[in-house]
Parts: structure tokens; sequence; C-alpha cells
């Protein structure tokens, strides 16, 4: 007759070890049949369907031909076991190469389990990478929902550029490039960050940077738009030397900074320009005239004019 696959023996070393072990309280279910083990060690007690049912990994993990297990890993089938020996069998536990941290926000999204606010990019970016190779559709969502919040928004565009680009959000991809608009890709800060992209996303932000920059020049260039630049006073011809420095020194400020939010301003830094100053200071040098060369306020509004007529967003 065939040995038993286990003993009282067995069922009181099982139970010792297993009050032993370290589980999370969250997810300590007594009822479930999957044990995942973090990186640190925390055990997390979840039930097979929740994993089959959310992540692609498991389902197909799961779905694999099984070798036959039994408690104290002599052979034997689960199945096999009886009502009173079933509860006392211990799932074997999967190593999951994660850190607590990573594992345990994975799985609160996964069993809908509130989940604390999330902290920094380098969070999001270690719990996405997780959520991508276990291929779970929910948690994806969750996070791409958080990221159009203000404080990932506006706190680095540019990375959640990268991201949106890595899983093809469109939408989230045209808001980021709209708030990178305040950076200068060209410095050396955002070397390793533009190095995610490929050349295909990465093109499309350069162009827009671009494109604002150069029509900028071409706008404020126009004789139509301002006409004070190439007007004549009387016979005279205007010396516009100080429209064309101010010009130059808006144009290195929107090469730098394309958002151009501090151009076309009667407050602030650019108001406070030695071109700008130097032109709004500029009067006819017509003996008897005297006449101021440029009207500042409505200058200063055309300026504004012209910024909004620039393109803000990547094109599709």
């Amino acid at each position: 007759m065939t040995a038993p696959c286990y003993s009282k023996i067995d069922n009181v070393l099982t139970r010792s070890v297993v009050s032993s072990k370290k589980f999370h309280p969250e997810f300590s279910f007594p009822d479930a049949d999957v044990i995942l083990r973090s990186f640190e060690g925390t055990l997390y007690r979840i039930h097979s369907y929740t994993l089959r049912t959310t992540s692609g990994l498991f389902d197909t993990m799961f779905n694999l031909p099984q070798p036959p297990r039994c408690k104290n890993g002599i052979q034997g089938q689960r199945e096999q076991l009886g009502p009173e020996e079933y509860g006392e069998y211990e799932p074997e536990e999967i190593p999951i190469y994660e850190s607590d941290f990573v594992l345990e926000r994975l799985l609160r999204l996964l069993c809908s389990i509130p989940v604390p606010s999330w902290e920094s990019y380098d969070d999001v970016d270690r719990v996405l990478t997780a959520a991508e190779k276990w291929d779970t559709p929910g948690p994806i969502a969750s996070i791409r929902a958080v990221l159009t919040c203000p404080q990932f928004l506006t706190s680095d565009p540019l990375r959640l550029y990268v991201l949106a680009k890595h899983f093809d959000w469109r939408e989230e991809a045209k808001l980021a490039s709209t708030q990178t608009l305040k950076l200068n890709l060209h410095d050396a800060i955002h070397a390793s960050t533009l190095a995610k992209l490929s050349s295909k996303d990465l093109l499309p932000l350069l162009n827009l940077h671009r494109k604002r920059r150069d029509m900028f020049k071409k706008l404020i260039d126009s004789p139509e738009r301002f006409a004070a630049g190439n007007s004549r006073c009387g016979v005279t011809q205007l010396d516009n030397h100080t429209w064309r420095e101010f010009k130059n020194a808006m144009f290195a400020e929107i090469d730098r900074r394309p958002l151009a939010d501090t151009l076309g301003l009667a407050v602030g830094q650019s108001a406070e320009w030695p071109e700008a100053k130097a032109c709004w200071e500029a009067k006819c040098t017509k003996e008897g005239c005297g006449g101021l060369n440029y009207d500042r306020i409505a200058t200063l509004r055309q300026i504004r004019n012209c910024i909004d007529l620039l393109p803000s967003t990547i094109e599709d």
C-alpha cells in the first residue's frame, strides 16, 4: 500500500511554519489559493481567480500544465486530498522579483483596494513597469487617469510625454507636449529623458518647439503687424535699431522658452530688458518732432496676439 502523502506531524509542522511567515495584512485571505513572495520576502495570499482575470501573464501561467503537487513537497494531487487535509494544504509560494511597494500597489489596483496617493514619477514608473510586464490593463488605465492631474502634468511634462508615447496615449501626449513649451529641450538636464524617446516620437516635439520659434519670428518681422518698424516720419526713415535689438532679444527668449509667457508684458522680467527700455524710449530724430517711435501698449498687445497664433501642441 502506498504511504499517505501527509501525516498529523506534517500538519503540525505545516501550521507552525505558516504561522511564522510574514503575510501582508491586506493580502492574507484564508481561502486564497496563491501565495506571492516579494523581493523582501513578504507574502501575499490572493485568489488565483483574481490574478487570472486581471493579468494576462498569470492567465497564461495558470493555464500551463502544472506538475503534481502536495504539501511538504511529496508527490500527489491536491484534488485527491480529503476535506480535512485540503484545509491543511498550503499553496506553493511564487517568487515575484518586485519590491513590497510595487507588489502592494499593483495588487491593490488589481483587487480594487484603495491606493495611497502617488508621491513621484519614480513610484509611478516602477508600478507601471510591473503592470505592463504582468499585462494588466486595469491598473494601467487607473494610473493613466492619475497622470493628468496637475501634480504630474506640470511637474515633469517631458517624463509624462515619454510615458504617453510609450503607451500610445495620444491625448496625454498632446497635453504633455504643451507643458514642455516651458522647457529648453537643448538643456543638458533633459538629455537622459529625451534619450528614452524614439526618433519617431522625439521629432514631433522638436518640431513643435521649432515651429513656435520660427513662426514667431515671421510674425514680428511682418510690416503689416508692426508698421512702425518700417514706416517713415515725413521723409525721414526711422532709426529702427532699437526695435531690431528688441526683436532679437525676444527671438532668443522664445528659443529658450517656447511657451513665450514672458513676452508681450508691460511688467515682469522682459519689461526690464535693456533692449525693451531702449525700444520704448526711442524717439524720432527729425528736428522739431521728437515723438516716440513706438506705441508701447499697442506693440505689446500685438506681440501677445502673435503668441496666441502659435501652435500649442504636437500634430497627430
